[in-house]
């Protein structure tokens, strides 16, 4: 979201935090919700039968679906709340819900408590949705960040898969690198990492983390600096793409388009909840592991989140009838199986269970893997303060800059931190 987008958004949202619609009642009678999210194609179908459902279930409520792909969402949702044109239910994602929350975009959810049962999803992840002691958000599933490998191009390269139990840092570029050595042309060790969820688990393992709870910025130069010396060193050696590669790759987000969906990257730094998408792009058995540096550095990284948020709009003008179709969405069997676990493992037991027997082998490997991190996993993610929206674009500046012998990894940590600092206003 670019800066002037936001500062329309909180224009908008001054204007509308003292005018929250969420005492209306359940009108009973015809309704038109408009429910938002992005994603692919295979995602909006999948949606598409879940929505079906709650129709048959709910004929006086119809549903408008409108979804984008996730460069372009959230520009979309800032420009529809600034001109109070935003869909009744906004699914939200990473520190959004608090940004636009924290604004009065956003409905309290304790408005609509009689249709949303919060008592049957899982207590942690809940948590994601409440900000400053205020329900903004739903959770649609638990997620977690970890590392997608693609054993063809291991075994190709006679290279075995690492032990995710013991493997360092050091030894994810050590290994990025033998495999761009031995494997076929073309093929790269590992996608550039660099990305805001990498560095968080980077510095959360070495006792830091991106942000503070009081809201400033955590991760220290020194932990940058290294993390960029290492992203250098694999981009000079060839484990990791050249930096126009890197780049290109930056504006792009559907699993086919990815290295790792196009079947030339063994290793990439992604969502657990992606791992299906990235199978059927690429059609080989890829698997999850867990990210380098768990079990060798301070502290586990890795945690478990909420994958996506299901959040109200404030000025829906039915906010009753938007609980009741979040509630359907996270809490019935229909909508579990249409979902499966496309927006991340159910965060209803209840929706988990009744979904085991029907999950495809993709399905199978994400639910083992979420179900091996569990109890691994460290304390919950600190979310970003307001302005941390910013972060990703930043980064994504600041790396294109190392990427291409622009800045030095210890001038880029330095800028980073004033960047974010200012972005955060901390």
């Amino acid at each position: 979201m670019t800066r002037l987008r936001f500062s329309m958004v909180v224009v908008a949202a001054l204007a509308i935090s003292a005018c929250s619609s969420g005492s209306s009642g359940d009108s009973g009678g015809p309704v038109e919700l408009r429910f938002s999210w992005w994603g692919n194609e295979q995602r909006a179908a999948a949606t598409q039968k879940a929505l079906d459902a709650f129709q048959n279930a709910n004929p006086t409520i119809k549903v408008k679906g409108e979804y984008a792909d996730f460069n372009a969402y959230f520009d979309r949702i800032a420009t529809q709340v600034a001109a109070n044109d935003a869909p009744d239910v906004i699914t939200m994602g990473g520190v959004y819900p608090r940004e636009y929350g924290g604004r009065g975009a956003l409905l309290d959810l304790k408005e609509v408590s009689g249709q949303l049962d919060l008592s049957t999803l899982d207590k942690a992840a809940v948590s994601n949705g409440n900000f400053d002691n205020v329900q903004y958000g739903v959770p649609t599933g638990v997620n977690t960040y970890g590392i997608v490998v693609n054993p063809a191009l291991f075994q190709a390269a006679g290279v075995p898969l690492p032990d995710d139990e013991k493997w360092s840092w050091a030894d994810y570029e050590r290994i990025a690198g033998e495999i761009v050595a031995k494997a076929p042309p073309g093929t790269v060790g590992s996608e550039d990492p660099t990305a805001p969820e990498g560095i968080e688990l980077f510095s959360k393992q070495l006792g830091e983390g991106v942000y503070s709870p009081e809201g400033k910025v955590a991760i220290s130069a020194g932990t940058l600096t290294r993390w960029f010396e290492m992203t250098t060193r694999m981009r000079n050696s060839g484990a990791t793409p050249k930096a126009t590669v890197t780049v290109e790759q930056a504006a792009l987000s559907a699993p086919e388009q990815t290295l790792m969906g196009k079947g030339t990257a063994a290793m990439r730094l992604e969502w657990s909840n992606r791992l299906t998408a990235l199978r059927t792009a690429s059609g080989k058995p890829l698997q999850l592991l867990r990210v380098p540096g768990e079990t060798v550095n301070k502290q586990a990284g890795m945690w478990l989140q909420a994958s996506q948020l299901y959040t109200v709009n404030a000025r829906s003008a039915h906010p009753q009838e938007a609980a009741k179709l979040i509630n359907f969405l996270v809490s019935d069997p229909a909508a579990g199986a249409a979902i499966g676990t496309d927006r991340g493992i159910p965060a209803n037991k209840k929706i988990r269970d009744a979904i085991a027997g029907s999950l495809n082998e993709h399905q199978k490997v994400e639910v083992a893997f979420i179900t091996k991190v569990s109890a691994k996993v460290s304390p919950a993610l600190v979310l970003g303060p307001v302005g941390s929206t910013d972060t990703l674009q930043i980064l994504q500046r600041i790396n294109s800059d190392v990427l291409f012998d622009k800045i030095k990894p210890a001038d880029a940590a330095r800028r980073f931190i004033d960047e974010v600092s200012k972005a955060i206003g901390g």
